[in-house]
């Protein structure tokens, strides 16, 4: 029962990793976009309000947000029959292994189709407007 509760805590130190090192990272790309903005009026240059809109924005919205969805889908897919595959080796030791990660499959499959749906409805509504 020991070995649950630190798999437990193992999720958690890392989930909390993954959220702190997303923060310092935007504060990193923050960071630099400021010390870009600062260079250029140091420089002598004239900042007006396109400027930094373009420095600011460049990198907060992808191009193609349905091409990304779409590529998720795919990967996740792909993913959804490793872990099929998976099932299938780990239930050679017990058959009810493999019925668990059946469903396991089947849920991440349901969340790449959900995905590919998703990349498919964003550019209709890109084409709409």
């Amino acid at each position: 029962m020991e070995v649950f509760g630190l798999g437990a805590l193992g999720f958690w130190i890392f989930l909390a990793a993954i959220i702190v090192g997303g923060m310092w990272f935007d504060s990193q790309k923050r960071e630099s976009q400021q010390e870009t903005l600062r260079r250029i009026v140091e420089s002598g240059r004239q900042v007006d309000a396109e400027m930094i809109n373009r420095l600011v924005n460049a990198s907060d919205a992808p191009e193609n947000p349905d091409q990304d969805l779409k590529v998720g889908g795919i990967i996740t897919a792909f993913a959804a029959g490793g872990l099929l595959v998976l099932g299938w080796f780990l239930g050679r030791l017990d058959e009810e292994i493999f019925n668990v990660m059946q469903g396991v499959a089947g849920l991440v499959l349901v969340v790449a189709i959900g995905l590919y749906i998703a990349g498919v409805m964003t550019k209709r509504w890109q084409q709409d407007q």
